[in-house]
């Protein structure tokens, strides 16, 4: 070699690194390396969407006002399809089945909500617990073990002492997931899949335990026929007048054919700002059936049955 200095060897930069248009992942065989293009490819994209975003950002601010109006994301709320069940509350009909449905008596302040909390056979500590908690958020709410009683000799038993409320809460491995509500004495039966339940203690940043006030309640998004069925029977679980000393408030929240419950407290900052406070339990219900009087598994007439839609447009049409 000669007596010169050695040059260093020139090394291109790496090129941006791009996949082929025909490329999938899935071809990879090798585990580690699959994931390893996969986070790739997934931060290629985000790139593009940030890249995408600021160019349409740049092109808006360019034009000012005469930029064309910014485009409404599709989401399955605004993708709904009208239900012709929806009800006006000024429609006569619906007023005059509202005076002679089997809630009339409540909403005439005839009677009082008495409710009775059971159980399935056998229950675990987590669902007496959510029993236990529901009874603190209804007023005069009682909580009875069943001890192997069928459903057919408590309902008798329960209209002979006055309640007007049977509710059952089932469990499947230790963890509730099931509910049915049973309005006495004529009906109607609901039975609900139970879902994430989420008890007093599990919850972060809760307030303290409920008091005995009778809470105000929220429906929310009952608007079909269906819908305004099952406001009525979860407002008659509650006393007519609420005691707003207790500043407190359970709320049903309809998304989607999901019920979402929460009980939550007021906290007034000032004149001027108000907060609220989560006092739990919370949990989501999904309707499954709806029968015409009491509990009948056997020869029970059902007004609404669960059915399973197949394809995307039944998927945009709910049913409360």
């Amino acid at each position: 070699c000669g007596g010169g200095e050695e040059q260093p060897e020139h090394v291109d930069a790496p090129a941006e690194f791009s996949f082929p248009p025909t490329f999938s992942v899935s071809e990879i065989k090798n585990k580690q390396r699959r994931h390893l293009m996969f986070m790739k490819l997934k931060q290629e994209k985000r790139k593009q969407k940030v890249a995408m975003k600021k160019k349409k950002k740049k092109e808006r601010d360019a034009l000012g006002d005469k930029a064309p109006p910014k485009e409404v994301p599709k989401t399955i709320e605004n993708q709904r399809v009208y239900d012709e069940t929806t009800v006006n509350p000024e429609d006569e009909e619906v007023a005059f089945d509202e005076g002679t449905d089997e809630f009339s008596a409540y909403f005439n302040r005839l009677t009082n909500p008495k409710v009775l909390i059971t159980t399935s056979d056998r229950p675990r500590g987590r669902t007496v617990r959510f029993c236990n908690q529901l009874a603190t958020v209804i007023p005069d709410a009682h909580v009875y073990y069943r001890r192997g009683l069928a459903l057919k000799k408590v309902i008798p038993q329960c209209i002979a002492r006055g309640f007007t409320y049977l509710m059952v809460i089932n469990e499947d491995r230790k963890v509730p997931n099931g509910m049915v509500l049973c309005h006495l004495p004529d009906g109607p039966t609901a039975h609900f899949k139970v879902s994430s339940v989420r008890l007093r203690k599990e919850m972060k940043r809760r307030g303290k335990d409920p008091t005995e006030h009778s809470p105000e309640v929220i429906l929310n998004n009952f608007t079909t026929r269906l819908g305004h069925s099952m406001g009525r029977l979860f407002a008659a679980l509650f006393p007519h007048d609420p005691q707003f000393v207790g500043r407190q408030v359970a709320t049903f929240h309809n998304q989607r054919d999901f019920i979402f419950f929460r009980f939550h407290r007021y906290i007034f900052k000032n004149e001027k700002r108000v907060g609220i406070q989560e006092l739990g339990p919370r949990f989501t219900l999904k309707l499954r059936s709806l029968q015409k009087g009491t509990f009948d598994s056997k020869f029970g007439e059902y007004e609404w049955v669960l059915k399973r839609h197949e394809n995307d447009v039944c998927r945009r049409r709910f049913n409360l």
